[in-house]
């Protein structure tokens, strides 16, 4: 047979063929499934056959697909995630008298160094390192202003007399 079936007489092609039909079995009911026999809930739609001549669920189906592995998760560098807990906890801590800073600087060298071993290992992560990285350096430059802000208000008020 040669695909597609060549054009009939007239100049048309035949219809493809139909696919072969199979009687819809519903399962057997389990009462144990449920406990202590009581009937089983009623879904809606439960029973119903399949559209003819579609059997997904059976193997030897000619429209059923073999199923695709799905890929190894890839492990999440732990410097990664460290980084953007550092940096995060570092915005918490503009609150202290701008102590966040020396936590944004830690949280944005971990991200550093967790972006390095990312690109070495081929690990995950590579997300959370940058953010650790942003929000660290922002951070440190926030509370770096508010430093350079507070020593500039006590310099202009040491001058002055009361």
């Amino acid at each position: 047979m040669t695909y597609p079936p060549p054009p009939g007489p007239d100049g048309t092609y035949p219809p493809p063929p139909d696919p072969p039909i199979q009687a819809y079995q519903p399962p057997p009911p389990n009462p144990q499934q449920y406990g202590y026999d009581y009937p089983a809930p009623q879904i809606q739609g439960y029973g119903v056959p399949p559209a003819p001549g579609y059997d997904y669920g059976n193997s030897g189906s000619p429209y059923s697909q073999q199923g695709y592995p799905y890929a190894p998760a890839r492990p999440t560098e732990g410097l990664a995630i460290a980084s953007l807990v550092v940096s995060c906890a570092g915005v918490a801590g503009l609150c202290l008298w701008s102590i966040g800073g020396l936590l944004g600087i830690v949280g944005a060298i971990l991200g550093h160094v967790a972006r390095s071993r990312i690109r070495a290992t081929g690990a995950g992560g590579a997300g959370l390192a940058l953010a650790g990285i942003i929000v660290g350096w922002v951070v440190t430059a926030i509370a770096v202003l508010g430093i350079a802000v507070f020593v500039i208000f006590l310099v202009r008020d040491s001058g002055s007399t009361y």
